[in-house]
């Protein structure tokens, strides 16, 4: 599954971006900002992750910008389950950060999640984000008040993180008037 927006195009990762990925994944940064499990730091933890079955409604996406120069790992973005909830989680490269890349692709992956059929996707940061709940509250999110204890590996401890969620409502085609109709 690809998904394109104005500046980026959201797809799979292919072998040769393993050398990419594994050093935006490097990033403590990064790794801090993630919950529930560490994401992969190696090529082989990363061949392993990608190759792991994943349900087709859940899809994940790795960022890359459209640049003359070529290609560049912006981030990722991905659905997937915590508990009964579909839950997106995304993750921007340092030196992406603050350019409103993560916005974009957060618009286009709620977007998809409506298509695919969820009626409602949940969001959460650590309490420590500056600037996420922004980023949620700008694509429909709103903060649902909910602080929440959630284990992160990477910090090796249990840590607030506040819960946002987006209702999807379905759309509906816009009616159309017959000429002529009485």
């Amino acid at each position: 599954m690809f998904v394109r927006t104005e500046r980026l195009f959201l797809r799979p990762a292919w072998p040769e971006d393993f050398d990419d990925v594994v050093e935006a994944l490097a990033d403590d940064d990064v790794q801090r900002g993630v919950g529930i499990a560490p994401l992969p730091r190696t090529r082989d933890d990363l061949r392993v992750y990608l190759d792991r079955p994943r349900d087709p409604r859940l899809p994940h996406f790795f960022m890359y910008l459209r640049a003359p120069g070529g290609a560049q790992l912006v981030g990722s973005i991905g659905l997937g389950r915590l508990d009964e909830e579909v839950e997106v989680g995304y993750w921007i490269a340092a030196r992406h950060r603050g350019r409103g890349f993560a916005r974009e692709a957060l618009s286009a992956v709620v977007r998809q999640a409506r298509s695919l059929g969820h009626m409602r996707v949940v969001a959460s940061h650590f309490a420590d984000s500056i600037g996420t709940h922004e980023v949620l509250e700008s694509v429909g999110f709103r903060d649902t008040g909910q602080v929440r204890s959630r284990y992160s590996a990477s910090r090796a401890m249990e840590y607030a993180v506040r819960i946002y969620v987006a209702e999807l409502e379905r759309r509906c085609s816009p009616r159309v008037e017959m000429a002529g109709a009485a």
